[in-house]
C-alpha cells in the first residue's frame, strides 16, 4: 500500500492552496524559469497519496520554486531521475538534466552562463527600516531563509518558526550582482496588522560568497518610497530537513 506523502499536503496546505491552485503555481513556475511543465490537478493528488514518489525534474524545479523547500524536505527522494535521449545510431545524444536544471551532453553548450557560485542553503536575512508611525525609530527585521538555486535563478524563502512575517524573494544572478523582488506579510496581530508590502532589492555578493549586501525599496504607509540596508550571512550549505529544523527558531537580536 502506498503512504501518503503527509510532508507534501501539509505544504501545500500552509501555502492556502488547493491542488488546483497547486498545480497552477506549479505550471507558471515551470513558464518563469524557461521549462514548461504539465502539472495538474491529478498529479498532485497522486504525489500527495504516496503513487507518484519521484518527481521529473522539471517538476522538481517547480516544487521548490513554489514552496522554497528543498525536494526532500517535501517528502521525496533527495536524488531526481534523469532524462534521457536514447542514441539510436542516428547522431543523437544522451541527454541529462543537470542539478542546476541546465540540460547538457557532450559536445552540447549549455543553455544559460553558469553563475560565479551556489548560494543554496541557509542565511539569515536582516534588513533596517524606519517606522513613520513610531516617531521614526529604525528596525530591524531578521529572518532566517532557505536560498534553492536553479541556474541563475534564486528562491528565498524564510523558515516559519523564524518570524511571524513570512519574507520570500526571487532573484536573479549575474556575476557578483543579484537582483530581484521581495514580499513580506506582516503578522495579523502585529504593528503593521496583517499589511503585506512588496519591492525590489539589488545585492552584491562578497568574494567569500558568504554575506550578500544591498539595498531594498519599496513603499510606505504614507505612499511614499523607501529604502534601507539589506544583507544575508552565510549559516549552512545543507538543506536538509534536519537542518531546517535547527534553524526553525526566531534568529538572537
Amino acid at each position: 500500500m502506498a503512504t501518503p506523502n503527509s510532508a507534501l499536503r501539509a505544504t501545500r496546505m500552509s501555502l492556502l492552496m488547493s491542488q488546483d491552485d497547486f498545480a497552477r503555481a506549479l505550471r507558471e513556475a515551470g513558464r518563469r524559469a524557461g521549462h514548461p511543465n504539465d502539472a495538474s490537478k491529478r498529479l498532485v493528488q497522486r504525489w500527495e497519496a504516496g503513487i507518484s514518489l519521484s518527481p521529473r525534474p522539471a517538476y522538481a524545479r517547480a516544487l521548490e520554486a513554489v514552496t522554497g523547500l528543498p525536494i526532500e524536505v517535501l517528502g521525496f527522494p533527495a536524488a531526481v531521475p534523469q532524462a534521457h535521449v536514447s542514441d539510436d545510431g542516428k547522431g543523437g545524444h544522451d541527454l541529462v538534466e543537470s542539478p542546476t536544471g541546465i540540460a547538457a551532453s557532450q559536445g552540447m553548450p549549455t543553455a544559460q552562463p553558469a553563475p560565479r557560485g551556489n548560494y543554496s542553503g541557509v542565511w539569515l536575512s536582516r534588513y533596517e527600516y524606519v517606522s513613520s508611525s513610531r516617531d521614526n525609530q529604525v528596525f530591524t527585521g531578521l529572518h532566517y531563509a532557505v536560498i534553492l538555486q536553479h541556474a541563475n535563478r534564486l528562491t528565498v524563502r524564510s523558515l516559519p518558526g523564524s518570524s511571524d512575517s513570512p519574507l520570500t524573494m526571487d532573484l536573479t544572478v549575474d556575476g557578483n550582482v543579484i537582483t530581484g523582488t521581495w514580499v513580506e506579510q506582516t503578522a495579523e496581530d502585529g504593528h503593521y496588522r496583517g499589511a503585506r508590502y512588496h519591492g525590489a532589492i539589488q545585492l552584491l555578493a562578497e568574494p567569500t560568497g558568504r554575506r550578500l549586501t544591498g539595498k531594498w525599496v519599496g513603499f510606505g504607509t504614507e505612499m511614499d518610497v523607501n529604502t534601507g540596508p539589506w544583507e544575508l550571512i552565510f549559516q549552512d550549505a545543507s538543506t536538509t530537513k534536519a537542518t531546517l529544523d535547527n534553524y526553525n527558531r526566531r534568529p538572537a537580536p
